[in-house]
This record gives structure tokens, C-alpha cells and sequence, in this order.
């Protein structure tokens, strides 16, 4: 199947088609005329690809994982193992996240937000002013 057939039936772009097989996702042979030529699965594969990326996985990953599931005995269990993967990714950045969130959120209302938590707001001016002209660096 040509591209245009392939990205009418995936519902991609002839350009994210090309991009995927830069990138090693997907691969077609050249006809003699130069028209890419994908075999039919190439449109599963693609359905794949567009729902691993709307679970957060990266192109990357996808095509890591792609090589792993095409050889794993049991496809079902491979795709479990992904996900659970996955969670513990998702649930750690979770975490820096709400501590982000939590850090963010002491700042605000702060004179100066970009400062160090739990320094005064003069201590910078002060500390400097004690120590002199000579600790400006001049």
C-alpha cells in the first residue's frame, strides 16, 4: 500500500508516516517508480503507536517495546509488564510534581519568590552589606 492509502486508513499525515520510518517505526519498501510501498499490518501498527503515545509512552519507547512485544511468547503479559513499568514512572513523577506543586505554592505572595526557602527576605542584603565592599568582588 502506498502512503497516501496508509495515512487515509491509520488517520496520520503522509509527513508523520515519513517521520515514523526516519525514525525506524514503520518500514516500506521502494518501488521502482520511488513510491513507498507498506504492507498492510504497517495500518495496526500505526493504531499502536497512536495509542501507546496517548498512554505517555515515548516514540523511543515504542520502538523499543515494539521489538520486545513482536518476540515476547505471550504479547498480553508483555504489554502488563509495559504498563506496570509505566505506572512506576507515571506515580514517581507524580510525586515531583506535588512537591514542585507544594514548593511553588510557599512561594507565592513571597517579596522575592526566586529566593532560597527559609532565608529571611533581607538575609542576602544583610549578609552582604556585614561582610563589606570586599566580598562584592570588586
Amino acid at each position: 500500500m502506498r502512503i497516501g492509502e496508509l495515512a487515509a486508513q491509520a488517520g496520520m499525515t503522509r509527513d508523520t508516516i515519513r517521520f515514523y520510518e526516519k525514525v525506524g517505526l514503520v518500514t516500506g519498501r521502494r518501488l521502482p517508480n520511488g513510491y513507498r510501498d507498506f504492507p498492510p499490518e504497517t495500518v495496526v501498527w500505526l493504531q499502536y503507536v497512536r495509542t501507546a503515545q496517548a498512554l505517555g509512552f515515548s516514540l523511543a519507547e515504542i520502538a523499543r517495546n515494539g521489538e520486545a512485544l513482536r518476540e515476547a511468547p505471550d504479547t498480553a503479559e508483555a504489554l502488563s509488564t509495559l504498563f506496570e513499568e509505566k505506572l512506576r514512572v507515571v506515580d514517581t513523577r507524580i510525586a515531583e510534581l506535588t512537591t514542585l506543586r507544594a514548593e511553588l505554592a510557599t512561594r507565592v505572595g513571597t517579596g522575592c519568590p526566586l529566593r532560597p526557602t527559609g532565608r529571611p527576605a533581607g538575609a542576602d542584603a544583610e549578609s552582604a552589606s556585614a561582610q563589606g565592599p570586599a566580598s562584592s568582588g570588586a
